[in-house]
């Protein structure tokens, strides 16, 4: 019996299938424990929906209490990757590709005009490959149904059909290219008499039409013959020994002929006799531990011309060598096979009689584990682990938090690990993304799955570190003044780590606090956390007079300091100047200023005086005297 029915996990549906033998009750469960679920097996179909919690998206088993069995099993559906659900206008040469289904051994494809029909392609086995290039192509200007049958070999043959999704292919509008004979090969010499013919497929092509002859042009061993869309003929009889046979092969399809194609011809040799069969030496069959990079051996077969290998991950797949071809040697290497994984290997020996019948084949499987494991054809080291790229330490500001932390490394999987201070860890999240709600210390870890090995992994981890930061507070800035400038510290409180700048909140920015050579002067201090969680700032006002006359002044016409004039102090009383009086270093006299003018520009007679140290002396309305000294700066 098999039944329809659907499961639905952490509230999605997905549809199932019920295999059973015999009309009972049943329940089903899963390696959760505590999930039972009953349904009567006598129903017509399933039509209840099985509700559980996500633990696991392999084998739901179900046992009849009757003592029949069943199994159900979620259909994760594989999507089409190219061409795509829905797609237009598509080559009928293109390959079909879909998205790998973790778990699952193998697949069988289908097409046809219908959802789930077969009436282009059957469900064809393809191994464990997800892409499948039609050897026929397909049709043109069609709606084409793709149905992918997830299907596990180790597990009695069980089949899961899922949901099928389509695309239209395009018209055909020109005639097709010439076709080119492949077995033999044009010009090949010493053919096997009993030799089947095969050509390559042309795109557009719905059919090809074969003439064989003994000269030329003949048609005396094959008149032209409408083979249909196929790529082989397998004569009737043998062709006769020692001679030259012709073949013509034009493709065509609904728009006409082939043209201008050119004749083939090879030449065929006397009877021969078979070839016996091979065995393997080296890895010998049912060996483990195998090297990823194995060097094949076998024995030889006395009268072999070549050996034509086949090796697949399953009895009926040929991913790593399908039917290739070699020379009357008796080894060969393979380039990075996948580590623990079991490889099927058939070896048969052929001549110009044909191909050796009967040949066994073997199989042997490869070292475990996740390497690094030597390649003894380039001297790499290869490593299942995946490459991560994640930072030891994440900063974040103290009023952030919780922050989403996520992956961006491909693997099979992720886990993310809090560590306490006693070093023990404690599993947060197993997807690509984690929430963190606290500073602290984590190892995120990702992984990669090894096929047909259980639940053993190969990972990859880091230790990363979460700081937060506080907003900075300026708690005091101490100015010290000094003959080139002022000298400035700023003090802060906070628990970040600090940059500062001086008149500009853009900066640049430096990791001291202290600021020297500093023109006197107001000025504005900023400090910023380094990881963004905020700014202070505070301006400075600096007393720039010495009992109300100036330290210095800059004369350069931007408005600022342009004039030298004493100005009054805020506690001045009733003291008035009535002369100032203004020096060079060398006690000259220079000029005399009225204290009510708008001061000195620095100038003498319309010429600049040079930036330098000048000296001033100024007289009160009661002849109290005042000197001192002052800059000009440029």
């Amino acid at each position: 019996m098999k039944k329809n029915c659907s499961i639905v996990l952490l509230g999605l549906l997905f549809p199932c299938v019920v295999f059973a033998q015999g009309e009972a009750s049943y329940w089903l469960f899963s390696n959760c424990a505590g999930i039972q679920f009953n349904n009567d097996a006598g129903f017509a179909s399933v039509k209840s929906k099985i509700t559980t919690r996500l633990c696991n998206l392999g084998f739901l088993l179900a046992v009849l209490l009757a003592g029949s069995l069943a199994s159900a099993q979620v259909c994760p559906n594989p999507v089409l990757t190219s061409p795509l659900d829905g797609a237009t206008n598509i080559a009928v040469d293109s390959d079909i590709s879909w998205n790998l289904v973790p778990n699952v051994p193998g697949y069988k494809i289908s097409l046809g005009t219908t959802p789930g029909g077969t009436d282009i392609l059957d469900e064809r086995f393809v191994g464990s490959a997800t892409t499948y290039n039609p050897p026929l192509g397909l049709p043109e200007n069609t709606l084409i149904y793709v149905t992918i049958t997830l299907f596990d070999f180790q597990n009695g043959n069980l089949e899961i059909p899922c949901s099928s999704e389509s695309f239209t292919t395009a018209p055909i509008i020109q005639i097709p290219a010439c076709t080119q004979l492949t077995i033999p090969s044009d010009g090949q010499t010493d053919v096997n008499p009993a030799t089947n013919l095969s050509w390559n497929y042309v795109p557009g092509a719905i059919g090809y039409r074969l003439t064989i002859g003994s000269s030329p042009g003949g048609n005396d061993l094959l008149p032209t013959t409408d083979l249909g869309n196929t790529l082989t003929f397998n004569q009737a009889a043998e062709f006769p020994p020692n001679s030259t046979v012709y073949v013509n092969i034009i493709a065509y399809n609904l728009i006409g002929d082939a043209i201008s194609c050119s004749e083939f011809s090879f030449d065929t040799s006397a009877i021969a006799a078979l070839p016996g069969c091979t065995a393997l030496i080296s890895p010998l069959n049912g060996a483990n531990n195998v090297p990823v990079t194995p060097i094949l051996e076998w024995t030889p077969v006395p009268g072999a011309a070549g050996y034509r290998i086949t090796v697949g991950n399953s009895p009926f797949t040929a991913e790593v060598l399908d039917n290739v071809a070699f020379p009357p040697v008796t080894q060969t290497g393979i380039l990075e096979l996948e580590a623990n994984r079991t490889f099927f290997i058939t070896i048969v020996p052929f001549n110009a009689a044909g191909d050796a019948i009967g040949c066994q084949q073997e199989s042997f499987t490869t070292i475990q584990g996740c390497g690094p494991f030597f390649d003894p054809m380039t001297g790499d080291l290869i490593s299942l682990n995946p490459e991560i790229n994640f930072p030891d330490t994440i900063a974040t500001c103290e009023n952030e938090f919780p922050i989403m932390v996520s992956s961006t490394d491909t693997a099979d999987g992720y886990r993310w690990y809090s560590i306490n201070s006693s070093g023990i860890e404690t599993l947060i999240s197993n997807t690509a993304d984690v929430s963190l709600s606290s500073a602290g210390e984590y190892r995120y870890e990702a992984y990669n799955l090894i096929p047909q090995s259980g639940n053993l992994d190969c990972p990859s981890s880091q230790v990363f570190n979460v700081v937060s930061s506080e907003a900075p507070v300026i708690s005091s800035i101490n100015v010290t003044e000094q003959a080139t400038g002022i000298r400035i510290i700023v003090n802060t409180t906070g628990g970040g780590d600090y940059e500062y700048a001086i008149d500009n909140i853009n900066g640049p920015y430096q990791g001291s606090n202290l600021f020297t050579n500093i023109p006197y002067g107001t000025h504005t201090l900023y400090v910023r956390d380094i990881n963004g969680c905020g700014i202070a700032e505070e301006q400075i006002v600096q007393d720039l007079t010495l009992e109300g006359f100036p330290k210095f002044f800059s004369p350069n016409g931007d408005g600022i300091n342009d004039y030298w004039q004493y100005i009054p102090p805020e506690f001045a009383g009733d003291i008035t100047l009535v002369s100032i009086e203004i020096y060079n270093r060398y006690g000259q006299l220079l000029l005399q200023i009225d204290p009510n003018s708008r001061g000195w520009d620095g100038t003498i007679n319309g010429s600049s005086l040079p930036a330098a140290d000048y000296w001033f002396r100024a007289r009160s309305s009661t002849n109290n005297e005042m000197t001192g000294h002052f800059s000009l700066t440029r």
